[in-house]
């Protein structure tokens, strides 16, 4: 099963939370997030701060500070913000540069995992914070049955 970290769901609930409150552009504090998601503080502040180090929110000091969206909710991607916590996405050992399997060499399903691998961070990327924090769910490009929901492994 292909699953999020719980750093990654607490980032893409932050970065949902921020976009909504983007239109008084006010900071919202690591408390104030925490809080309202009941979330460890520590463990949403450590999130926050990872999140301003790869430049997608801006962090201001003092009593009116906290964390606001370094763009607009439009130009972040759920990948963006996966990858700002979590590192590239990885479906198997393979599906990094390390080749740092024992069967990397006779391996048969290296190249379909690997594209595999691009399919669901492509997918990721077409879904942006926006979408997220509005109520209307993203748009197909093929009419389908409800989507089968894609989580990506960490390790």
């Amino acid at each position: 099963m292909l699953r999020l970290s719980k750093k990654a769901d607490y980032a893409l609930m932050a970065m949902r939370h921020l976009a909504l409150k983007t239109s008084g552009a006010a900071s919202t504090s690591a408390r104030d997030i925490a809080e309202q998601y009941d979330i460890p503080i520590e463990l949403m502040a450590k999130v926050l701060q990872r999140l301003v180090r790869t430049g997608l929110l801006a962090s201001t000091q003092g009593t009116r500070g906290g964390y606001t969206l370094s763009r607009p909710s439009t130009a972040i991607s759920v990948a963006d913000v996966i990858e700002a916590i979590d590192g590239p996405f990885t479906v198997t050992a393979c599906s990094t540069e390390k080749n740092d399997c024992e069967q990397y060499g006779k391996c048969s399903i290296r190249d379909p995992l690997w594209q595999i691998r691009e399919r669901i961070v492509e997918a990721l990327g077409t879904v942006t914070i926006a979408e997220m924090a509005s109520d209307v769910a993203p748009r197909s490009e093929h009419a389908s049955p409800a989507p089968t929901p894609v989580a990506v492994v960490r390790r």
